[in-house]
């Protein structure tokens, strides 16, 4: 079998992209995750490093986030990550994550970039 290498090819990009949109929940509304107190992170999520957030602190919550969005399935995605507070921190918080994840919440949920533009305004 031979494997072509004209443009229908994806790209590492699209690929990931995908990726990510595979484990993307089916509205934000799922997302009921804590709005306050701490976050303990399971090893399926964090294997090294920090496990457990602070969602007081900006930057611990900014990691929490991140982390999640990287790393969390579907499941983790809804059970870690709070509507409300994504939609707040999404115009830092797509500045942090990659390209390829970026795009594919941003392509899924339009209220998010909305959000970027609301705060930028």
């Amino acid at each position: 079998m031979s494997v072509s290498s004209g443009s229908s090819s994806p790209s590492a990009f699209e690929l990931l992209r995908e990726q990510y949109a595979l484990r993307l929940p089916t509205s934000l509304e799922e997302l009921a995750g804590p709005t306050a107190g701490t976050v303990d992170l399971p090893l399926h999520v964090v294997w090294s490093g920090r496990r457990s957030y602070g969602l007081a602190q900006t930057r611990s919550r900014m990691s929490l986030y991140r982390t999640v969005l990287a790393e969390g399935q579907r499941q983790d995605l809804i059970v870690y990550l709070n509507r409300g507070l994504l939609i707040e921190q999404w115009p830092v918080l797509r500045t942090l994550v990659s390209r390829p994840l970026r795009d594919a919440w941003e392509g899924r949920f339009p209220e998010l970039p909305a959000a970027k533009a609301a705060t930028a305004a």
